[in-house]
């Protein structure tokens, strides 16, 4: 199987994963950056999920500020993700991580610039998905 097939059919396995067991919604897979058409490194899924999944630590201290005040909106309103799609016997470095994080575009993210994090789905034998919130950088401690 050539590696363009093997990157499609994870891709196509974590959408439907998403899709149906995650109840994610406006899921695309991309090949090609949606901002330059460039191809990307290699097939990723972009979608919604049915809430936001990550707060970063500065976004939590305005969400305790907006519980306090009534009729406040609280920031749980969820942000279009990335999907990385890997299988388990794939071989992953910090540099091939970091030419993920710059082939992806910024326009579909909600901050400027290119997105901070993306979603990590792991593929085992068995079809088990497995997913990690991979960040690019160092990020602080969420504060309990």
């Amino acid at each position: 199987m050539t590696e363009s097939n093997h990157g499609r059919q994870l891709a196509d396995t974590v959408l439907d994963n998403l899709k149906y067991q995650h109840d994610w919604t406006e899921l695309q897979l991309l090949t090609h950056s949606p901002a330059t058409s460039e191809p990307l490194m290699r097939p990723m899924v972009a979608g919604l999920p049915p809430r936001r999944l990550y707060v970063h630590p500065d976004d939590q201290i305005e969400m305790v500020k907006s519980i306090a005040v009534p009729d406040s909106k609280i920031l749980d309103t969820p942000e279009v993700e990335w999907v990385l799609p890997t299988h388990i016997s794939e071989k992953w470095t910090l540099k091939l991580f970091a030419a993920v994080f710059d082939s992806l575009p910024a326009h579909l993210s909600a901050r400027p610039g290119r997105p901070k994090k993306i979603v990590l789905a792991t593929i085992h034998d068995d079809s088990t998905i497995v997913y990690y919130l991979l960040h690019d950088g160092i990020v602080k401690p969420r504060q309990n």
